[in-house]
């Protein structure tokens, strides 16, 4: 790849033709099809304005890629080398580009990986709304809303009152985190955004309003292509907190009651609307984002506080937006609707606290008494952002109770109104309230022990010395925590996860330092302090530690006054980081099955908090499988899991496929306390409890064989893009913990994850699995397993969707970049082997031969993403090999890395999970 930046020639180039598809494209739905060429025929137009040049070259990467794409396909089916002809002519155009070309080329690459994303995307919508166009509104369920499904199930199997009592404890727990994995900027996210809705609606158009319509379509993707996908710097955490705002203003404040309407209008039938609502306000989102600071400098006690007041300053704007609009329609006058004596009492009330802020609805009282009240109510939103302390609230408690009594003066004679946008507003405000996400703070152990060495040392208040930065930070950490909890609740921020808890003394740090944060120890806010278990030996220890823990005065007072509810966190990150995949999963497994039975022992009212992140090298997979694979009593009807970077934008973004996924995890949550199947996972375990032990030991010994090869380490980092992802600015969170990071040991995971899978590996997903299946040798009991036990099925799929995206061919160029042909052959060795066994577990001649459209997704998506591939790992070579010679200056060396990390952000896109 040459360096020099001369000028784009200004000669036109003939236009290439669309290009060769595969036969994967052509079976594609036509309606994706049709959205997929719309794009790509729009992006190629955009590119010929931009430069003929820019457009003949896509054509010819793009057509080599593919042809190349389906010579590796031919070497699945008949298990013959086809040769490489289409991806050396691809290496060739792409080593010939200047690099301002191959930076375009890149972006190019990239945009095309936004449009095809968004087009699955309207497509995954667009068949969801034609199922619910099919339903007969006489079954019994509605097979599209899976939690109506489960909820059938569970009155089928224990009676409806049982199932009842289930429903009324159901929690849905997302926390959404900040985690670098999110490698798409966020102005990029608005131009997609827009470009969705116009696709959405164009085939409702015709004539001019279909003209324009592309031509707004073209406007976007052009300047989609024009804006880097690369952001200048790196975002601090209270612009991190915009993404949860962003996706509470698009999707889930409105959202949310639709789930819950959408199961009440299934349960209740003609009584929906007219009676109280049977479904409970179940969603109750959480966020690290400005408060977990384990490892994150950025994250400061002034920065908790000023993204717990964006947060709450937001949703009470919200509600009293939607108070208004609410409000103002409940035009009932008090002939046909007369108002409770209650609701007269509240009126009352309202006129003592202020006249001015009663004098507005005054007139209307008499004659609109709902409406007037409604609108106070309103305006005393507005003086609670402002902290009016006359005017405001002071707990959504207290704004929860007003609206009650509206709608029980409404519901003594006007039903409708009462259980109508009413009741959606009150949804809206159990599920948000005043706090709109229960902010989690999150810190490691070591930097507790190490703030009170420091402390003793030094006395409180630096008596005897200065204290440590670190430290003074760790008390004003506690302070933060309080204010915050003063002002917005206990829910807004009552939780303190301790990383890598290794004993219960880890605990004990943390309510000392609360205690000692605050002279008064009235001001000392009550805290639950979650334990979270990361490391193999950490997960095998945790009854023992847990047993200490509940000891602790302050753990016990908690337990008294919470009524023995205690939360326990799992880490999926560096289980599988220390000890790898396969042992991860059934060590974590084995730990839910322990901690299950120690809460029963000791009347805990247990959940288990799953620390999981997009990848499947990091727990990552779909959510509701994930739940129904979880051992007896470890959900009871609850499920908490962190939901990081891409994930939150893809599973939250459309209002459509939000709906969808909260009600495909809640279901799954439900159902998981099915007789059914609380019995399927208990007698599966215990069925393949030796096929597990083997599978563990084997994979386990080759996973920590591959770490403890000599100078593993850095060659880790010469064969990845790793040192290149710690300088992509897509999160606040350094790529390494501020411990003294010297080895793999205080690497990140993410970037552990998200380096293997941008030199198409994966290897965090899958390493020791093939030797593991190998030794155990018994094709039949495997095939069996993974046929009968939930967890074994989820586990196999989810490695072969991570071995479908990986590509040997280009894999061996990244190990190309270092001279270590042990460690190469350990890795394609172990690679090619996983993939035989998987195969073979799951009866197929290729990767996802069975799952049709998510197959067909990524083998449409390959030949593009090894485009981008291949322009990283020549820039990668090309930039250490001239910087090892100190042939670059610093301008050129800025223009490799600005390459590398635009392919890292369209190869991002194009696999679809980061880390």
């Amino acid at each position: 790849m040459t360096d020099n930046n001369h000028a784009i020639t200004e000669e036109l180039a003939v236009v290439a033709p669309v290009g060769t598809k595969g036969n994967e494209e052509h079976e594609l739905p036509s309606s994706l099809r049709n959205n997929m060429e719309l794009c790509l025929q729009i992006l190629r137009e955009v590119l010929d304005e931009f430069d003929p040049k820019l457009l003949n070259m896509f054509d010819e990467v793009r057509t080599d890629a593919v042809e190349a794409s389906a010579e590796h396909f031919a070497g699945f089916l008949d298990d013959s080398d086809h040769g490489n002809e289409g991806l050396r002519k691809a290496v060739e155009i792409i080593d010939a580009m200047n690099l301002h070309d191959a930076q375009l080329m890149a972006r190019a690459f990239t945009t095309y990986f936004h449009l095809a994303n968004l087009c699955e995307e309207n497509h995954r919508v667009s068949v969801l709304r034609q199922r619910e166009s099919e339903v007969d509104e006489n079954q019994a369920v509605d097979p599209v809303n899976e939690l109506t499904v489960a909820y059938h199930q569970l009155i089928t199997e224990m009676g409806p009152a049982k199932a009842k009592a289930l429903l009324e404890k159901l929690e849905f727990h997302p926390v959404f985190t900040a985690h670098p994995t999110e490698a798409r900027r966020k102005a990029v996210e608005g131009k997609i955004r827009r470009i969705a809705e116009l696709l959405e609606v164009r085939p409702l158009l015709g004539g001019s309003e279909k003209r324009e319509n592309y031509r707004r379509l073209f406007n976007e993707i052009d300047a989609l292509f024009r804006t880097s996908p690369i952001e200048h710097r790196k975002p601090t955490p209270v612009e991190e907190a915009n993404t949860i705002i962003d996706i509470f203003d698009s999707t889930l404040f409105d959202t949310i009651p639709q789930v819950y309407r959408r199961f009440d209008d299934w349960l209740l039938g003609d009584q929906a609307g007219l009676v109280p609502p049977a479904c409970p306000a179940f969603f109750h989102p959480g966020s690290w984002i400005g408060s977990d600071r384990d490892g994150n400098p950025n994250v400061t006690a002034k920065v908790s506080r000023q993204v717990a007041r964006n947060f709450s300053d937001h949703v009470i704007a919200a509600l009293e937006d939607a108070t208004r609009t609410v409000g103002k329609n409940l035009t009932m006058d008090s002939e046909a609707t007369p108002a409770s004596e209650e609701l007269r009492l509240l009126w009352g009330r309202q006129k003592e606290m202020s006249e001015r802020l009663t004098q507005n609805a005054d007139q209307l009282s008499t004659k609109e008494p709902h409406r007037a009240v409604m609108l106070v109510m309103a305006d005393r939103l507005h003086y609670t952002i402002a902290r009016d302390t006359d005017l405001m609230y002071h707990s959504c408690e207290d704004f929860l109770a007003d609206l009650k009594i509206v709608q029980r003066s409404l519901a003594a004679s006007d039903p409708r109104s009462a259980y109508g946008p009413l009741q959606d507003l009150i949804w809206q405000a159990e599920t948000f309230g005043f706090h709109m996400v229960e902010m989690e703070f999150r810190q490691h152990s070591v930097v507790h022990s190490r703030a009170l060495e420091d402390i003793r040392e030094h006395g409180l208040h630096g008596e005897r010395g200065p204290l440590q930065p670190m430290t003074q930070e760790v008390l004003d950490t506690f302070r933060a925590l309080g204010a915050i909890q003063k002002r917005n609740g206990m829910k807004a921020a009552g939780r303190y996860i301790i990383s890598f808890t290794k004993s219960a003394q880890n605990v004990r740090d943390v309510y000392e330092l609360n205690r000692l944060a605050f002279s008064n120890p009235k001001d000392v806010p009550a805290i639950d302090v979650i334990p979270l278990f990361e490391q193999l030996e950490d997960l095998q220890n945790s009854v023992n530690v847990l047993d200490e823990i509940i000891k602790i005065p302050e753990m016990q007072a908690r337990l008294k006054a919470t009524g023995g509810k205690m939360e326990v966190m799992l880490g999926y990150s560096d289980s599988s980081k220390d000890a790898g995949p396969t042992t991860s999963i059934f060590a974590l497994h084995e730990t839910e099955g322990k901690i299950v039975e120690w809460a029963e022992r000791n009347n805990i009212d247990l959940t288990l908090f799953h620390g999981r992140g997009g990848a499947v090298g990091r727990g990552g997979g779909p959510a509701n499988r994930a739940v129904l694979a979880q051992p007896k009593g470890s959900v009871n009807c609850r499920f908490k899991l962190t939901e990081q970077g891409e994930v939150i934008f893809a599973r939250y973004g459309n209002p459509t496929l939000a709906v969808r996924h909260i009600e495909s995890v809640a279901a799954a949550t439900l159902l998981q306390s099915a007789p059914s199947i609380e019995k399927l996972n208990t007698e599966m375990t215990e069925k393949y409890a030796d096929m597990t032990q083997q599978l563990n030991d084997a994979s386990h010994e080759r996973f920590l064989d591959l770490l403890g090869t000599p100078d593993f380490a850095p060659w880790f980092s010469i064969v990845t893009p790793l040192t290149e992802v710690g300088l992509l600015p897509i999160g606040s969170r350094p790529a390494k913990r501020g411990l003294g990071a010297k080895s793999l040991d205080d690497l990140r995971t993410i970037p552990w994850v998200f380096a293997w899978a941008q030199a198409r590996i994966n290897l965090a997903a899958w390493y020791g699995l093939g030797t593991a299946c190998e030794q155990f040798g018994d094709l039949d009991t495997l095939r069996q397993a993974y046929k009968e036990w939930p967890l074994f099925s989820t586990f196999i799929d989810n490695i072969e969707m991570s071995i479908a995206k990986t590509d040997e061919r280009i894999a061996k160029m990244y190990l190309a970049l270092d001279d270590r042909e042990d460690l190469n052959e350990k890795v394609l060795g172990e690679m090619e082997l996983t993939r035989k066994w998987v195969l073979r577990i799951v009866g197929d001649e290729w990767p996802l031969e069975h799952r049709h459209v998510l197959g067909q997704a990524i083998r449409i998506r390959s030949p593009y993403v090894d485009a981008l591939s291949l322009t990283q790992v020549l820039a990668l070579k090309s930039l250490r090999r001239r910087v090892d010679k100190e042939e670059l200056s610093q301008s050129q060396q800025a223009g490799f890395i600005y390459l590398i990390l635009c392919t890292v952000s369209g190869v991002a896109a194009g696999l679809q999970n980061t880390g």
